[in-house]
């Protein structure tokens, strides 16, 4: 488009994030004057944001959705960033609503790709911390809770619902179609019949509960056989086996398999209404005796060697993967259970994708707000007062402009009086020396150390017995890393982050910025 740009543009395919940091390392981030973002989700923003702030970059962030459009500036020193703020939650249905009392089609996507998580991703990363935590039994199992649900889980992933062949993975899916279209609704139907009154005498199944039917599996039902054929491959794709498309084949597994008939429980109980408490939050604590006996039936992580599964990364683009596919069928065959207007794959791919429409309008808009902004950092404006947010909805029209805020302000009490620090910007810097120098130059400054720690590792407390910081004194900062963490420091990496806790010269606990201690290479 610009033939003067020809030669001065470098087009990097990689992802911009912690796992390519060998790419975009810090001789890449220290070659840049600024940064504008591009980028279409708030997990990418918010690392591009961090490494922004950590190299002392300005940044121009901006976004559209639709007919609404915002752009944001980042000044070092100056303003806050990106991630000092967050967008309210997105609006969700009430899991009631989804769980049994589903009236709209946005309701049966939102169940199906919840269905879609709950089979594909969340249990083979349960099966993979099993096999590769020590003693996720005893000690991570007991601190996330759920007990009894995530033994369940190990069990039939690893043991009763593992398959050996495509054989395996078709009867999964079919006994999975049984489950949710047919048992489910039969139970519900059970604590709830169709003539059924509330306590005020009104007919329960009215207003937006709609009375649902239970489904007869039809293989020739092109629903029905789709969210068998998408259930099959996504649960071979876990367990490494190769997928299977044949409709014959697929038929004829279907053809031979006998299915038990289902009777209701009458000691199920299901919740009526989000207004009302859950009848299963005080259920009575799990058998003791029965979680034992299912972990003790669990194989021992060392007896399946490198045995891995494959988590399903939910992608709306790919059409081969029956991500889609499956999704779906099962929000489908849920609206086929309610009576609801179902949705072809295209729409569902656009509800379940969250994809909103870009309009040009509204794109060339806030690049226009981005390069305005951009001037002023080029021109090395350093008033806050000369910049702005911009914030633009076309449909109303509105556009608005606000001040930046600026990044929120420290003080600590050192040797020679108070000093003032910017708690997003500012940091200590230090070179790799021992323990013992490093506590010995943040006294210098007035600032007693009493906890140091670098990501998930504490490398020194002062409640630590003298004998254990003993030992730990004379090693250097990096060494001190490396030996607590057991992992060595990449060769790419120039420095290491220590968040320390601290006491100032009134003996307060004093907010203070983190350390960067560079290394030696």
């Amino acid at each position: 488009m610009n033939p003067e740009l020809n030669g001065k543009i470098t087009a990097m395919k990689d992802g911009v994030a912690q796992d390519t940091e060998h790419i975009f390392n810090e001789d890449f981030w220290n070659s840049l004057d600024g940064v504008t973002n591009a980028l279409d989700n708030v997990d990418a923003r918010t690392y591009v944001d961090r490494r922004c702030v950590f190299f002392y970059k300005p940044l121009l962030d901006s976004g559209t959705l639709g007919t609404k459009g915002n752009s944001q500036v980042v000044m070092p020193r100056m303003t806050e960033s990106y991630s000092s703020s967050q967008d309210p939650p997105e609006q969700s249905f009430p899991m009631c609503t989804l769980r049994s009392f589903p009236n709209r089609i946005e309701h049966t996507i939102a169940w199906a790709k919840d269905l879609f998580h709950t089979y594909f991703a969340g249990p083979p990363e349960i099966v993979n911390a099993y096999l590769t935590q020590k003693d996720y039994l005893g000690s991570a199992l007991k601190q996330f809770g759920n007990e009894k649900q995530t033994l369940e889980t190990l069990r039939d992933y690893l043991q009763a619902d593992r398959p050996e062949t495509f054989d395996d993975c078709i009867e999964w899916a079919r006994k999975q179609f049984e489950k949710q279209y047919n048992n489910a609704i039969q139970q519900l139907l059970y604590n709830f019949p169709k003539d059924s009154k509330t306590s005020s005498g009104q007919p329960f199944w009215s207003g937006p509960k709609r009375a649902p039917d239970a489904l007869k599996f039809d293989p020739s039902n092109p629903t029905h056989y789709s969210f068998i054929v998408s259930a099959a491959n996504l649960h071979a794709f876990n367990y490494h086996i190769k997928p299977n498309n044949d409709k014959n084949y697929i038929t004829s597994v279907l053809d031979r398999m006998m299915i038990p008939d289902f009777k209701p429980d009458p000691g199920v109980k299901i919740q009526a209404d989000e207004k009302e408490p859950d009848p299963n939050a005080n259920a009575p604590m799990d058998d003791n005796d029965a979680l034992d006996a299912i972990a003790k039936g669990l194989p021992q992580p060392k007896t399946l060697g490198d045995f891995r599964l494959e988590p399903v990364e939910f992608e709306k683009d790919d059409d081969t993967n029956f991500h889609i596919d499956f999704i779906t069928a099962a929000s489908n065959l849920r609206a086929e259970n309610y009576k609801i207007t179902q949705a072809d794959r295209h729409k569902t791919k656009f509800i379940a994708g969250k994809i909103i429409p870009a309009i040009a309008t509204t794109t060339a808009l806030v690049t226009g707000l981005v390069v305005l902004e951009l001037y002023k950092m080029i021109d090395g404006k350093d008033d806050i007062e000369q910049y702005k947010n911009g914030f633009v909805n076309l449909a109303l029209p509105f556009f608005g402009f606000s001040e930046p805020i600026a990044s929120p302000k420290g003080k600590y009490q050192g040797p020679n009086g108070e000093v003032t620090i910017d708690k997003l910007w500012d940091r200590f810097e230090s070179e790799d020396v021992t323990l013992q120098q490093f506590l010995d130059d943040f006294k210098k400054k007035g600032l007693s150390i009493s906890m140091i720690s670098s990501g998930v590792s504490l490398l020194y407390a002062s409640f630590y017995p003298p004998s254990k910081n003993k030992d730990r004194l004379p090693m250097k900062m990096s060494q001190l890393v490396e030996t607590i963490s057991k992992k060595p420091i990449p060769d790419h990496q120039k420095n290491v982050i220590f968040e320390i806790t601290a006491e100032d010269e009134t003996e307060e606990d004093v907010e203070i910025p983190y350390v960067m201690v560079k290394l030696q290479k």
